[in-house]
């Protein structure tokens, strides 16, 4: 597809979806005026009966864990499109005429990472790791979790390759390493499902003990699936990065002979 055919689609996209969220927009109740009764009930017994401080997420990993198993595995799915459509390109042959008359002329290297980026790169991503699992293993208690927190992890990936160019990434986060947490983590939360059929209740009943509404080891199910889904997404995300920026580096390799 030529680049205004691109362009067009895009704009045709953007049309479609601007028209749909504003539609969406106008039956809303006016900012500060919720009236539903789901959120009202869940928000007076959701701390007694699952002794989650975070009611979002008591509700995502719990009262709706089933809908968020679903989310998950359309990451899951996501990630593993791009990854397989990615490698059936790697042995592709890119021809003068895919080659859009604005660019074909320009390098694509790209720039030297400076010293400075270097440096706050290299400092970040301690704080950035250490930050990414608070948020993971503290989402049932304060704003956060598995979801959020995995992408924070992610970035600590891509702060590496920053810092360290696309060698040290791959030394951090191999790719096996990178395709087995987001294999695990998206397994690990339908398998944390299963404990409930297993002590002869629904699948995703929260059966564990719930602990003190507060502490750490509180909440039940809800934690392990917080740490699951923090390790499916920081995997995903990071396998991500690392496939983009290998077949960038192959495009390169082609241009340049």
């Amino acid at each position: 597809m030529s680049l205004r055919g691109r362009r067009n689609l895009f704009a045709l996209g953007v049309l479609g979806f601007s028209v749909l969220f504003l539609w969406g927009l106008n039956g809303l109740p006016a900012f500060g005026h919720y009236e539903g009764v789901y959120g009202i009930t869940l928000n007076r017994v959701a701390v007694t009966q699952r002794h989650a401080t975070n009611l979002v997420a008591a509700v995502t990993f719990d009262y709706r864990g089933f809908d968020t198993l679903g989310e998950e595995f359309i990451l899951f799915a996501a990630v593993v499109g791009v990854a397989i459509l990615l490698r059936a390109q790697r042995d592709e042959a890119a021809t003068p005429d895919e080659e859009d008359e604005e660019t074909k002329d320009e390098s694509r290297d790209a720039p030297h990472t400076s010293d400075a980026v270097r440096v706050l790169g290299l400092a970040l991503i301690g704080p950035t790791v250490l930050f990414g699992l608070y948020i993971v293993a503290h989402g049932h208690l304060t704003p956060g979790g598995g979801f959020q927190g995995g992408v924070v992890l992610a970035t600590a990936a891509l702060l590496v390759y920053l810092t360290g160019e696309y060698v040290a990434l791959r030394r951090v986060s191999p790719e096996s390493v990178t395709e087995l947490a987001e294999s695990v983590g998206a397994g690990g939360y339908a398998a944390i499902g299963f404990i409930g059929l297993l002590t002869g209740q629904a699948f995703l009943t929260n059966v564990l003990p719930l602990g003190m509404t507060g502490q750490l080891n509180s909440s039940g199910t809800i934690l392990l699936i917080n740490l699951a889904v923090g390790v499916g997404v920081a995997g995903g995300f990071s396998l991500i990065l690392a496939e983009f920026l290998e077949q960038t580096l192959l495009v390169r390799e082609r241009e340049h002979g």
